[in-house]
């Protein structure tokens, strides 16, 4: 009796608390098998003459390419350089007019000179008075060779401290492949490459002035008339820009960009062809590959809210599943590979819509990421289940 009643002292004194109260052991996830789409080549037919390329916004890089890797020569695309060099030391608002250029006797004879050497220009005279955005409209509308002479030197006081800077800002913005000796191209001695030209068109169209101009297809500038866009795709098959370029060394050139559909989506594919024979010629070229550029996208769901990514069995039997907590559907460039890895912690005691780790997608350059939840709560077991599996607490 005396033996019975402290063992029933100490069960109760210890055993009991020791139970009651015991922590629980954490729960491992068990990761569910998720097979990530597969890459699939993507087919583009590039001009057989000059270079070019293909890019889209928010994908790094070039997608793809062909012709010459070294630099050519890019005739009036050097005006985008211009406009993006100006804009980084007299910034616009997007729908500021800037400050008022009053244009003088130098840049009458810009406008002189660049007629000696059959450039395209856009009359001026002593005394005119123009905002910055209607010159940067008559300088890439119009192509104006002698615009890109005066708004260079109105921002930078002379052509020569323009050229300083330019170098600067393109040393600075990783774009080492161009090489601009004046603003307006036409001198073949301005020259880029495919790589350097994709990364100006994603700048122009990160720019919301730039964008905005350049998808312009007349505009009337005061004091200087009805401008035209020289890019006669504009408006067909999605094109929105960018700038023309044309010289006997760097034959017909054009930097693009359009907004195509994919799945639900749509991508901004940019590219440049160099080279080309005429201006008919390229135009049907990058109609087409823009075709086939858009079919070399996909929509590809990763992942669908709910959608089970790990597992949780505890020991006393409540289960739960670590599901994403939305939905992610992407525009995928085909031969990019998809790859996924997961980070799902252990749990206790957990609500349902409790975080526990995220599921990473990466995308040829990119990683995405989507949050995991629970899909129910894993309660504590009761003091039944404790008392009478001891094993499973200690």
């Amino acid at each position: 009796m005396v033996f019975g009643g402290a063992g029933l002292v100490l069960a109760t004194g210890f055993y009991l608390p020791f139970t009651l109260l015991a922590p629980l052991q954490s729960v491992e996830a068990h990761v569910v098998p998720y097979e990530a789409p597969a890459a699939v080549p993507a087919a583009l037919d590039f001009p057989g003459y000059g270079s070019a390329g293909i890019g889209a916004i928010g994908y790094p890089g070039v997608l793809a390419s062909a012709g010459s890797v070294d630099p050519q020569p890019i005739a009036s695309i050097t005006k985008i350089v211009t406009a993006l060099v100006v804009l980084d030391v007299k910034p616009l608002a997007q729908n500021d007019a800037g400050p008022a250029i009053t244009f003088g006797e130098l840049d009458e004879q810009f406008y002189a000179d660049q007629i000696a050497q059959g450039g395209s220009v856009k009359s001026v005279y002593a005394g005119q008075v123009i905002s910055e955005r209607d010159a940067l409209t008559v300088m890439l509308l119009a192509s104006a060779n002698n615009y890109a002479q005066s708004l260079a030197s109105w921002a930078f006081g002379s052509e020569e401290a323009y050229l300083v800077a330019a170098r600067a800002w393109l040393d600075r913005e990783g774009l080492t492949g161009t090489s601009v000796t004046e603003p307006s191209g036409i001198l073949p001695s301005n020259t880029s490459t495919v790589p350097d030209l994709i990364e100006l068109a994603k700048r122009v169209i990160a720019d919301p002035v730039l964008s905005t101009i350049v998808a312009t297809t007349t505009a009337d500038v005061p004091d200087v008339g009805v401008v035209t866009n020289r890019n006669e795709l504009l408006g067909i098959a999605g094109i929105d820009g960018i700038k023309t370029g044309t010289l006997d060394e760097s034959g017909a050139c054009l930097l693009f960009s359009a907004d195509e559909t994919v799945g639900s989506q749509t991508v901004t594919i940019v590219g440049v062809v160099l080279g080309g024979p005429d201006h008919d010629t390229i135009n049907a070229a990058i109609q087409g590959l823009i075709a086939q550029a858009t079919s070399g996208f996909r929509e590809v769901q990763l992942t669908t809210a709910g959608e089970p990514f790990a597992t949780y069995d505890t020991a006393w039997g409540d289960e739960a599943e670590a599901v994403a907590a939305e939905d992610l559907a992407l525009a995928v460039w085909s031969p990019a590979p998809i790859t996924v890895s997961m980070d799902a912690g252990e749990v206790r005691l957990a609500e349902t819509g409790s975080s526990v780790g995220e599921v990473r997608f990466t995308v040829g350059d990119r990683e995405l990421t989507v949050p995991l939840e629970l899909d129910a709560t894993i309660d504590d077991p009761g003091p039944w289940w404790r008392l009478t599996n001891p094993e499973k607490l200690f």
